[in-house]
């Protein structure tokens, strides 16, 4: 059987590529890499300049931090060249994004090559002093015998502390008016207040208000107790399994960055977040490192997105 002659230039070019593209990784990096941010400053700008002078050092190349902010910082990686020279450090927005809007111009799976999971920073539980409860049990208990009595204050629609509250309704089974504040610390005020009753702001920026009687803090919203809230149970331990929320930092590439351009930064991101200087100053800005492979960043995308994407379109959140 003859091959038709159109076909037959087709066969060679393959190999080409491939000796192409191993060549191009090979030769990773000579010229600046350039991490961006989602929103500017915050523990965004901190992870990011925390992690840039040691990848700096082992890339040889200087790393620069892209503080851009807003969903155009999410095209403009998406679309950037898939070479490893433009990174991404973004939060769960760039995969819940997708259920709070009614549309985003990127695929946070399609777009995207995780590079591996950076920091968390866990939500507590939250209440003001006043409110006679001691422990999760006693809250539960409290709200369940007056529905819609409690309420608690959140940062703006969407948010960390919006999420993890009504996450709270639904695995507490609990009815708590939700009063949404233009950000964090607004909400964090009402609760000092006394305007709220229940929050539940992120672990790191609750501690000192904690330490100084101006909220009594009930358990951290994770598996396991955390090093920024030395001596509060997990909310397991607390007497609500399952309940785990917190926001979540992590470094992308461009989808279709060769393989071994993404191993690499992993290997040298990850080096450098278990390093116990830089844990130290994480911890101190009030986050925890939670380095990780691409494939476990892949899958906390994936469970996040099915258990909070589901509480997004049940409650019916919206930011658009």
């Amino acid at each position: 059987m003859r091959i038709p002659r159109f076909v037959m230039p087709i066969f060679p070019v393959v190999p080409v590529i491939l000796v192409a593209n191993v060549a191009f990784a090979q030769n990773y990096p000579n010229k600046p890499v350039r991490i961006v941010t989602t929103i500017t400053g915050g523990s965004q700008d901190l992870t990011a300049r925390f992690i840039a002078p040691g990848l700096a050092e082992s890339l040889g190349q200087p790393v620069i931090v892209d503080n851009r902010g807003g969903l155009t910082s999410m095209e403009m990686v998406a679309k950037a060249a898939p070479d490893g020279y433009t990174l991404l450090l973004a939060s769960g927005s760039l995969w819940l994004l997708q259920y709070l809007r009614s549309s985003v111009p990127w695929d946070p799976v399609r777009d995207f090559a995780p590079i591996t999971l950076a920091v968390t920073l866990p939500n507590i539980i939250a209440v003001h002093p006043a409110l006679p409860v001691k422990s999760v049990r006693e809250l539960i208990a409290w709200a369940k015998a007056r529905p819609g009595e409690l309420n608690y204050s959140s940062g703006q629609a969407g948010s960390s502390s919006h999420l993890a509250g009504e996450l709270f309704k639904s695995v507490a089974g609990v009815n708590i008016l939700h009063i949404p504040y233009k950000g964090g610390g607004p909400a964090m005020l009402a609760l000092i207040s006394g305007e709220s009753r229940v929050s539940f702001p992120n672990a790191g920026s609750a501690s000192a208000f904690s330490q100084s009687g101006k909220l009594r803090a009930l358990a951290v919203a994770s598996a396991r107790p955390s090093a920024l809230f030395p001596g509060l149970p997990s909310a397991a331990d607390a007497g609500l399994p399952g309940y785990e929320t917190g926001a979540t930092l992590a470094i992308f590439a461009p989808a279709r960055t060769p393989g071994t351009i993404i191993n690499r930064l992993n290997q040298e991101i990850v080096r450098i977040l278990n390093r116990a200087d830089v844990k130290q100053r994480l911890l101190d800005s009030g986050a925890e490192a939670v380095a990780g492979s691409p494939a476990e960043l892949a899958a906390t995308m994936k469970s996040d997105a099915a258990i909070t994407g589901k509480l997004i379109k049940d409650v019916g959140i919206r930011v658009d």
